[in-house]
This record gives C-alpha cells, sequence and structure tokens, in this order.
C-alpha cells in the first residue's frame, strides 16, 4: 500500500474515536497489552512523562517536550488528534515520523492488527512506542488520547505523570460529573511515581489525594507553587495555569539535567521546536483572525475571556460543533452581541449546521449557515472590518480546516 493507501486503511477499516465516537472505545487494556507483547514491550524501553486532562494536556505536552529538547535530549512526543496529516501525532524532536516508517509498520504488522481487531488508537499507540524505542529516544511525552484508567497509552509507567485540569467533556464515556471524570483521569497514577496536578479544584481534589495515597504517590498542586513569570509563544493567558504544572513536572524529574535557561527557551520556542497548531494561533491580521482547539465549557470560557480582552469593535465567530457535545453548557457562554456562521466540521461526527443554529437562537445567538468552514470564512472576511476579530473554532475539526 503507498501511505494515502495505508492511512485509508487506519481511517476507515477499524473504528477511530474521532470519526466514529464512542462507538470505537474498547474501554480495556487486554487489545494494546497483547500487540505491545507482540513487538516486544517497546515501551519499557525508554523513560517518559504521562500527560492526562480535560484542557491543557496537548499544550503541556509540548512545553514538556520543548524545554527537553533545549537541555539537549533526544525526546519522543506522543498527541492526539491530529490537525492535518496523521504524522503530527509521533514526532521526536519536533520531525513528525517518516510516511515510509508509518507505511513498513502497519504493513508488517497488518496480519496481527486485522486477526486481534485493534482499534485506530491502539494500533497507533504500538506504532508510537515502537518508534520511541528503535530511535533511543531519551525520554518521551505521551498525551493520554481519552480519560486515563483505560487509554491505551496507560500501559507506560513514567517519571512523572501529570494531569492538567478536569472538566465537563466525553461525559457518556467518563462520566456525568467532575468527580467521576478525576477518578477516570487518577488511573494514570502510578505506585510510588509523583504526580503534578495543574489547577487545585475543590470538586476533585479528594479524589486526587486519595489515589496518591493509595499508590505512595508524591502529589503536587502546581497552582499554589511559587512559579517564575515565564513567557511562551504559545498566545493566550491561559497558558500561564499549564506553565505552572508544567515547571512542577519538569522539577521532579529525577536523572534529567534541566536548568532554567532550559525551561526560558523551552517555552519561547514551543511552536518551533514542536510544531504545535490551533492554540490561540493567528492566521491573519486587518481583520484579526484567530481560531483555537477549544471545545468543552471550560476550555471555550478561558478563550472567550481572550476575546473579551481583545476589545474589538465586532466579533465574528465561525463556529462548529460535533454532535456529542452538551451544546447548552457551551453556547451559553457566547456573546449575543456577535456575528455568527454556522459550519459543519467535514466528519461524520459533525453537527448540521442548521441544527447548530437551531440550538444558538435558544440563547439568542444570530447568524447565517455556511456550506463550510472555508466557506464561513470567506463571509466572516467579507462583512469583517480591518479592527474587528473573526475567531474560528468549537472543534478540533473545524480548526483543522482553516490551519
Amino acid at each position: 500500500m503507498t501511505y494515502k493507501e495505508t492511512l485509508n486503511w487506519m481511517f476507515h477499516q477499524l473504528p477511530m474515536y474521532q470519526q466514529k465516537g464512542p462507538d470505537a472505545l474498547k474501554n480495556k487494556l487486554d487489545n494494546i497489552i497483547c500487540f505491545s507483547e507482540a513487538l516486544g514491550n517497546p515501551h519499557q524501553k525508554f523513560k517518559s512523562i504521562h500527560v492526562a486532562g480535560t484542557n491543557g494536556k496537548g499544550s503541556s505536552s509540548h512545553m514538556l517536550a520543548s524545554i527537553l529538547q533545549e537541555a539537549g535530549y533526544k525526546v519522543g512526543l506522543y498527541t492526539s488528534p491530529h490537525l492535518k496529516d496523521f504524522r503530527e501525532r509521533i514526532k521526536i524532536n519536533g520531525k513528525t515520523i517518516d510516511k515510509s516508517t508509518v507505511k513498513h509498520f502497519i504493513k508488517a504488522h497488518k496480519p496481527f492488527l486485522e486477526g486481534n481487531e485493534l482499534s485506530f488508537f491502539e494500533m497507533t499507540v504500538g506504532m508510537a512506542f515502537h518508534f520511541f524505542a528503535e530511535e533511543k529516544v531519551d525520554i518521551a511525552v505521551v498525551e493520554v488520547g481519552l480519560g486515563g484508567r483505560l487509554d491505551s497509552t496507560n500501559i507506560i509507567v513514567p517519571e512523572v505523570s501529570l494531569i492538567t485540569n478536569i472538566g465537563l467533556d466525553h461525559t457518556q464515556i467518563l462520566g456525568g460529573t467532575l468527580e467521576k471524570i478525576a477518578l477516570e483521569k487518577a488511573g494514570i497514577i502510578k505506585r510510588n511515581i509523583p504526580v503534578v496536578i495543574s489547577e487545585r479544584q475543590t470538586e476533585t481534589e479528594t479524589i486526587f489525594k486519595l489515589i496518591a495515597a493509595q499508590k505512595n504517590s508524591e502529589i503536587v498542586f502546581a497552582d499554589e507553587l511559587p512559579v517564575k513569570n515565564y513567557k511562551t509563544d504559545l498566545l493566550g493567558d491561559y497558558q500561564q495555569k499549564n506553565i505552572q504544572g508544567v515547571v512542577a513536572t519538569i522539577k521532579r524529574l529525577k536523572s534529567f539535567k534541566v536548568e532554567n535557561a532550559h525551561i526560558k527557551a523551552g517555552l519561547k520556542k514551543c511552536v518551533y521546536n514542536t510544531g504545535l497548531l490551533g492554540r490561540w494561533q493567528i492566521l491573519g491580521e486587518k481583520p484579526k483572525i484567530v481560531c483555537d482547539t477549544a471545545h468543552n465549557k471550560e476550555g471555550l470560557s478561558l478563550v472567550l475571556e481572550q476575546i473579551r480582552k481583545c476589545e474589538s469593535p465586532r466579533v465574528h465567530f465561525v463556529l462548529g460543533f460535533v454532535n456529542d457535545k452538551a451544546l447548552d453548557d457551551v453556547l451559553s457562554l457566547f456573546p449575543k452581541n456577535a456575528e455568527y456562521y454556522f459550519v459543519k466540521p467535514n466528519v461524520p461526527r459533525g453537527l448540521q449546521a442548521k441544527d447548530l443554529k437551531g440550538y444558538a437562537g435558544k440563547f439568542g445567538l444570530k447568524g447565517e449557515i455556511s456550506p463550510s468552514v472555508k466557506k464561513g470564512l470567506e463571509k466572516a472576511l467579507r462583512n469583517a472590518k480591518d479592527d474587528d476579530l473573526i475567531y474560528v473554532g468549537g472543534s478540533t475539526f473545524v480548526v483543522a480546516e482553516v490551519v
């Protein structure tokens, strides 16, 4: 198979959460354990940091990788989902995995993958861990896909675990309360391994403390530690919360020498070092065009606060969601005195634009339907004045169509 044919096989023959939703989930680790054994347990051949959380885990993972790169280490980075190319998920020192490596890995293991009916995510985790082991990385930063306890990445025993924060997202899978979701995320806490919590939350604090005590793990709430005023090239004031967790995690890494100069440089060069996309990313000026992958109540609250601080005369929202979001919680956050362009992200789970317009109308949000994300942005550009702000978001898949 060609690289394109390989990806098509991966995406369409086997379940993939971002396309199919909950039906793609296996909710057990049997498959990844079995696959890892067939690969020679590559996850045991490199050191790692494990990152979970509702919001900020992607940004935090990239910050960690960038800092460690600045310190001179060979750093693997596994994140999800991707925006433009599958290979964004698997990187070493900012360079994506080769197309030929992806192709050859699938070809070599296709009988096993088909015979054991591995999910898209399971095979991708196996590919990443095998690649990191083969390339002999010094350390890998591994972002959880969904939840934590039953996530395929949860076969690693990291040097440090980081949990960014807890919000109401994927409630149909992880539970309908912050406490239930925290219990799933806390599943990455390993015995005698320190865990950093970026943000102390009243509803989840007790759960994290209890699990950490059961595992004899040191627990650190990073937002209560004195942290220097570090700056990052990841725009958005909300990144300050992520920085606190990242710095606390770096400080608890044993057998790695990371100096303050590495932290400063890594945070300032995160986009350059890792190629991160879609975090308060500025796409244009006059009018300013910004996109962000925030897609739940907590994440969008922070982004909308950032938009308010811009004090633009008029804000234009090119907005789309997938069909499993709690829209009542989300749409109530958006300002009524703005222009809206309702779109459907080009994935099977995408919410129809006309349905989104109907939901939005209940909250006094008025606008027009556009046949695609691109057309919605074009309409916004025609209507916006030079000092207005255009925001594109609501879903990772909306952002993927404009970056």
